[in-house]
């Protein structure tokens, strides 16, 4: 049984337990209040002692994406992540990580701009958000996915981010990128990952 281990607030775990859902594979939803999410066991777990952290029987593994691109690996039977060596395959990494290196780092600066109330930061910081969703939105004009017309893992992660965009009111009016968000939010497993509580 994989353990996911959540900090009350945080937003990263819940990519991983949508995969999870979107998997049908069980798992265990472990909620931490905030005290214990920055206490000495955690910190045995994570180095920076951050969430989510995946544990099993083999050991722990880290890093939102890593760990739902795991979970497509571990259920095929699903059909969250293409064959090996396929252009779709590709597409999947190439999305995951642009999410990862892209898309959240231009949200995450957005945010603390705006905070600050620096103008040109704050400018400076909107332009690279906005070329970011822009190369999303382009990808979906004419896909419901972001590899195409299937349903993949890079979905929940990408569509993760974008959905925390979306929460802190910081992504960008990009109609094809709402439009995705409309159709993920209709996905049983996205609702049950995100809406259900704790």
């Amino acid at each position: 049984m994989h353990r996911l281990y959540h900090r009350e607030g945080a937003g990263r775990p819940r990519r991983v337990r949508w995969a999870f859902e979107e998997a049908g594979a069980p798992y265990e939803w472990i909620v931490m209040d905030d005290e214990t999410g920055h206490g000495e066991e955690h910190a045995r777990r994570h180095p920076l002692g951050r969430v989510p952290v995946l544990s099993s029987d083999e050991g722990l593994l880290y890093e939102s994406a890593a760990l739902c691109l795991h979970v497509a690996d571990l259920n095929p039977a699903a059909g969250l992540i293409p064959p090996l060596g396929t252009y779709e395959r590709g597409l999947t990494y190439q999305w995951s990580l642009f999410a990862m290196t892209e898309l959240e780092p231009a949200m995450i600066r957005a945010m603390q701009t705006r905070r600050r109330d620096d103008a040109d930061a704050t400018a400076a910081a909107e332009a690279r958000l906005v070329k970011a969703f822009a190369a999303l939105g382009e990808t979906l004009d004419g896909n419901e996915h972001v590899t195409g017309s299937q349903f993949s893992i890079a979905d929940v992660i990408v569509g993760g981010v974008a959905l925390s965009a979306r929460q802190y009111d910081v992504l960008p009016g990009t109609p094809n990128v709402r439009t995705y968000l409309d159709r993920l939010d209709a996905r049983p497993a996205k609702r049950r990952a995100y809406d259900e509580q704790p």
